[in-house]
């Protein structure tokens, strides 16, 4: 019985959030702070989750994991966050004005409806960027580091290179008229189907959520130690569905994570990872040959 609660917590989750934004007054929607505080209730949920039913033993947090992905949550709702509205989804809102575009029918649309179209649109675009990141030396590059992480947990998804976060933030979405409610909801549901994709939690949700909803099964397998060649599949964040749809969907589960030799790296590390090789060669130039000795 146990096993089955922890089987439902992550559709529970999901209808939870759908029953808070569908009711929520709206005089709240104006509240700048509700969408991440409710994004950090979720990561706090499933990371008491986790210390209850562990996965895997050797996927504990420690100190140091705890307070580095603490640092990548704060700079995804902070940093990340602003550069995706200054760079990106601004400039996308001031050129559909300028074109006259509007799309009031999708405001008119059930809350339902908009809420799995949010989500569908915004997870198109990933599993590209993503499946683009996996199939490009240059893309690849920036996201390495967040295949170099040994362990999965609750916020691990929000851990990599700030030029990746910047890049898997991209979307289309802020080109349609949305309810803000159902626009919420939607974030909020794909947020906290990627940290119980990321979880290190022993739970198997029903097969009617892991169709259509990515698992922590889905993306250990893509998070596998094996090699850099069985990493490319289940690319989906948060819905799985896109794998199936375009093929790459693989089923199975790893157990052991991590790219490379699996050195977990620094977040200085990570930072420079894309800029590596050519420092190695800069370091390489300034130092004088054999026979100068």
């Amino acid at each position: 019985m146990k096993q089955k609660i922890f089987d439902l917590m992550p559709p529970a989750t999901l209808f939870a959030l759908l029953l808070f934004w569908a009711n929520i007054p709206k005089s709240w929607l104006d509240i700048w702070w509700l969408l991440p505080v409710v994004g950090f209730g979720v990561i706090a949920f499933v990371q008491g989750l986790e210390v209850l039913n562990a996965r895997h033993p050797g996927w504990r947090l420690n100190t140091t994991e705890f307070f580095t992905d603490i640092f990548y949550v704060g700079l995804n709702a902070t940093v990340i966050v602003w550069a995706t509205r200054t760079f990106a989804d601004q400039p996308m809102v001031a050129l559909k004005e300028s074109l006259g575009l509007a799309t009031p029918w999708v405001a008119a649309l059930p809350f339902l409806v908009q809420v799995f179209m949010f989500m569908a649109i915004w997870e198109f675009g990933q599993y590209w960027m993503h499946r683009l990141m996996h199939n490009n030396g240059l893309f690849w590059s920036t996201h390495a580091p967040h295949h170099h992480i040994t362990q999965l947990n609750a916020m691990k998804g929000f851990v990599g290179n700030p030029i990746e976060l910047f890049l898997i933030s991209l979307g289309v979405v802020s080109l349609f008229d949305w309810n803000p409610a159902a626009m919420y909801a939607g974030f909020s549901c794909l947020s906290a189907i990627s940290i119980y994709a990321h979880a290190n939690l022993r739970a198997d949700p029903p097969i009617w959520y892991a169709y259509v909803f990515t698992t922590i099964r889905n993306h250990s397998l893509h998070h596998t130690a094996i090699s850099y060649e069985d990493t490319r599949c289940n690319y989906a964040n948060a819905m799985i569905l896109m794998d199936r749809i375009f093929g790459t969907y693989r089923e199975g589960e790893s157990h052991v994570v991590g790219q490379g030799d699996r050195r977990r790296l620094s977040i200085k590390e990570q930072w420079l990872f894309p800029f590596q090789s050519w420092l190695d060669r800069m370091k390489q130039g300034r130092i004088p040959p054999a026979s100068a000795n």
